[in-house]
């Protein structure tokens, strides 16, 4: 694993008024990139809002590049449909987690970011100091779909001996 940067701890905690894909409801799983790596989380049987509840981890080598959530109905003698995707942008809480701090009050918001058109959030999502880690919890909106939003955590992990974040151009 060289030129890893450090991890990024994926929680994906659940799905909420996504598009039904069979008769009347979906069998929906989280599939998940982040440049050549592929993870997903389990299925959930007959649910349109489903909780997953996940943690996935991914290893960060190009700030750059986004995690890629594409939401897809498990189908069992056809295709799995898609049913819509999101792409997190990790810049904004990596800044956060580049400044180094400690010893912040829990649930001290440390940056507030604005849903716009170059990221996929439905709302406001903020970077919050919470039992010693900064976090990110954001709702997506999801992409190329009539309805459906996920809502995820991010987290940073330090790697012992990796490059870290310090030399990190944002």
């Amino acid at each position: 694993m060289e030129n890893i940067l450090g991890l990024i701890k994926l929680r994906i905690k659940r799905g909420t008024n996504l598009t039904a894909r069979d008769s009347r409801t979906s069998d929906p799983y989280v599939f998940v990139t982040m440049g050549e790596q592929k993870l997903k989380t389990g299925v959930v049987k007959d649910n349109c809002n489903p909780e997953w509840n996940e943690e996935l981890t991914l290893y960060v080598r190009d700030v750059n590049i986004p995690v890629h959530l594409t939401v897809c109905d498990k189908d069992t003698f056809t295709v799995d449909d898609q049913m819509g995707d999101a792409d997190i942008d990790i810049k904004p809480y990596l800044q956060c987690v580049k400044m180094g701090l400690n010893e912040v009050p829990d649930g001290h918001v440390i940056k507030k970011v604005q849903p716009d058109r170059t990221n996929c959030l439905a709302e406001e999502s903020s970077c919050i100091w919470k039992n010693g880690k900064i976090i990110q919890e954001m709702n997506l909106r999801l992409r190329n779909v009539k309805s459906g939003e996920v809502t995820v955590e991010i987290e940073w992990i330090n790697v012992p001996d990796s490059k870290g974040l310090s030399e990190v151009e944002f």
